[in-house]
């Protein structure tokens, strides 16, 4: 970066080096940057990041910026082609049938797993969380809340190489959910919100049973809308 950083003595509490950690710190910059094009949308399946480009962007190094990729490569948001490079990845219809029936299967067991640890603070949280989305008309805020929601219900899960999987599933198939709901517009978003409804107050129950019949009911019905829209692909019908 152009500014001057100045370099303590002293290494960091972990170990690592004052350089190690100014260059964790720019790389996790750079990651949070490219991460918010992506689900928002401003980077769509199929776009190349340019490493240069977004070093200069951002007054980085290229080096970070490499770091960043590696990261966001490891959350199912970017893929690296060789000779070409990174860019969003573009899946087939099939492809995202495939993620939605794994996420069917590995979301509810999440869920099973936090649903005991969550506190009545949690519980309150998802309500205004629920209340917020209820209220909301713009897709982008959506897209977060939803996100926010269900996550949110998945908080107690402790178990990380399945907490990962999950986020990682949905990272893959956020342009995928952002067509699915710009398809239905408002005129359908009774079915979501009755269908989060049904969930939250299993959640609050801590019923496992209830809980996971109504993800999986409330993913599977996604992929099921979904199948119907191959243009949101680049299929032919």
């Amino acid at each position: 970066m152009n500014a001057h950083v100045p370099v303590v003595s002293t290494g960091s509490t972990d170990g690592r080096s004052a350089t190690e950690v100014i260059g964790g710190a720019a790389s996790a910059r750079v990651a949070a940057y490219l991460r918010d094009l992506i689900l928002r949308g401003e980077l769509e399946p199929g776009a190349r990041i340019r490493q240069e480009e977004i070093a200069d962007r951002l007054g980085a190094s290229r080096l970070p910026v490499r770091e960043a990729l590696r990261m966001l490569e490891a959350e199912g948001l970017t893929e690296h082609e060789p000779n070409k490079g990174a860019r969003v990845p573009r899946l087939s219809m099939h492809e995202v049938d495939v993620i939605y029936r794994m996420r069917e299967r590995l979301e509810p067991l999440a869920l099973a797993e936090s649903l005991p640890l969550l506190s009545t603070g949690d519980h309150a949280r998802l309500e205004e969380v629920q209340r917020e989305i209820e209220a909301n008309t713009d897709l982008d805020r959506f897209l977060e809340l939803d996100r926010a929601f269900h996550l949110g219900t998945y908080s107690g899960c402790h178990i990380d190489p399945l907490n990962a999987m999950v986020t990682r599933l949905w990272n893959s198939t956020q342009h995928y959910r952002r067509a699915f709901v710009a398809l239905g517009g408002q005129a359908r978003m009774w079915v979501v919100n009755a269908e989060h409804r049904l969930l939250l107050d299993a959640v609050v129950r801590r019923d496992p049973t209830d809980a996971e019949r109504f993800l999986e009911g409330h993913i599977r019905r996604t992929r099921i809308e979904l199948g119907h829209h191959p243009a949101v692909f680049g299929d032919t019908p």
